[in-house]
Formats: structure tokens, sequence, C-alpha cells
């Protein structure tokens, strides 16, 4: 999402501007999503680029959406309605929070868990308040299972709860990710009885590798291109799953009934 108009507006390329963040993190020994969050705002004051909560918002909303996105959440939604349980929707991303918000499907999202910087009185971004990364994220995955949803809560989250007395099971739970930090939700999804989908950019063979790679390692159950139209293998692949796990949920009831 950063590369759309952000990174232009700083007068770097996408190539250019993930080395550099990768090397400073290298240099320093330090995490790289840290970096790339610093290396954004230190751009953007070399090239007079405001870095307001607002600016993030406004690149939000001109970030172009895969095909299927903008009516995906009303049409799950009412798939899971008609099957009897409810679907909720939340992000957990190592990108921007600010420019997630700008997007227009921002409202569908229970939870937008992501990278975000401190703004000081001015409204001015001046350092990294919260980095997702690899493993933090599965953080927030332990989050919406127990229903503890305030990231500054780590008591909550932290107690032990039942299985089957938390708010959403991992059964329950369908993952879909893009990017290699989101390896280790893959796979604690999966492990955990979930689903995980990698999805990857169509006609992308390169992106289609790596995700095959993935089933490959047993790390997803499903890979599918990154078109969320009616009919395509994930509209197809999601509807399978809420079905399975609708009809679990009634074959327990039975064996408790009988």
């Amino acid at each position: 999402m950063q590369e759309r108009d952000f990174i232009p507006a700083i007068g770097m390329n996408k190539r250019s501007f993930w080395t550099k963040a990768k090397a400073l993190a290298q240099k320093h020994e330090a995490d790289e999503i840290l970096m790339y969050m610093r290396l954004m705002l230190t751009e953007a004051a070399a090239k007079e680029v405001e870095v307001r909560k607002e600016n993030f918002v406004d690149f939000g909303r001109k970030l172009q959406l895969f095909d299927g996105v903008t009516d995906w959440f009303a049409r799950i939604n009412a798939y899971g309605k008609v099957g009897g349980f409810r679907v909720s929707h939340h992000v957990i991303s190592s990108g921007i929070r600010e420019m997630i918000s700008g997007t227009t499907i921002s409202k569908h999202f229970q939870n937008i868990y992501a990278s975000s910087f401190l703004f000081d009185h001015h409204g001015v971004a001046t350092w990294p308040a919260l980095a997702l990364n690899y493993t933090t994220k599965t953080q927030y995955l332990f989050r919406i299972n127990k229903g503890v949803h305030d990231v500054f809560d780590h008591d909550k989250i932290n107690e032990y709860v039942p299985p089957e007395k938390r708010a959403v099971p991992f059964s329950n739970i369908v993952f879909i990710g893009d990017g290699e930090t989101d390896i280790p939700c893959f796979r604690l999804v999966k492990d955990q009885g979930g689903h995980s989908i990698a999805v990857f950019m169509p006609h992308s063979h390169k992106a289609k590798s790596r995700s095959k790679k993935l089933l490959a390692d047993g790390r997803v159950n499903f890979i599918a291109p990154a078109d969320y139209s009616v009919g395509k293998p994930i509209d197809l692949a999601l509807k399978a799953i809420m079905e399975k796990v609708a009809a679990e949920h009634h074959l327990r009831n039975l064996k408790k009934v009988s």
C-alpha cells in the first residue's frame, strides 16, 4: 500500500525504497518493519512531504483494490447469515493502519491491527507507535480468538481461557494472506484447526510459485489468485469452509443430544 502513491511522492521507486529499508535493518540489526517506517518519515522530511494522519488516510483512499473486494464483505456476511452464524472481518497487517483506515472497505472491519505512527499535537507522525512483524502478527490472532481487542491490554490476553469459552475458536478462523510476514499466522491457524489461504497476484508466475511452495510445505490449506469476485476460487473456497464449519458445529450438537 505504500508503493502506489507514498513512495513516488518521496521521489523513490519501490525497489530502491525496500532495498534501503532492508539495508538499514541489517546495518543496525533492527526490525525491518520499524526501519521501513522510520525511512518513510526521514525521506518524507527530506522531500517536504507532509505526514499528518489525514495525509496517510488520503493515500489510503487512492489504493487500488483487487477485483471483487468491494462487495466481498456483504456477500460473505449474507452467506454466513443463511448458514446461521455471524461473520466478522479483521485486518492484521504490517502496513500502515492510517492508510487502511482511509480505504473504502475499512468500515467492514471489526478491528484494524496494523503498524501505526505516533502523532504529535500538530497531528504529525513522529515515531512508530506499533510495528507488526512476522511473529507479532500472531498475537492478534489470539486477541481475536479470546475477544481481547485492545492492543494495550496485556493482562486479559495472557489469562488462561478454556478453548470452549473463547470468543472465536481457531477452528472458525480463516486467515487470508499474501506476504512473507503472514507465514507464522498461516501455520498457527492451520495447526490450530482453522484454515489458511495464500493468495497471489493474478498472472504472476513468481507469486504463484511462492504460494505453491507454501502449500507443498504444509503451511496453508489452499492457494488462490487474489480475485474475490463471485465464483472465483477464493470465493468458492471460503464458502466451502463456512459450510464445513457449520456442519461440524451441527455434528457436535448432535453428539451432545445423543
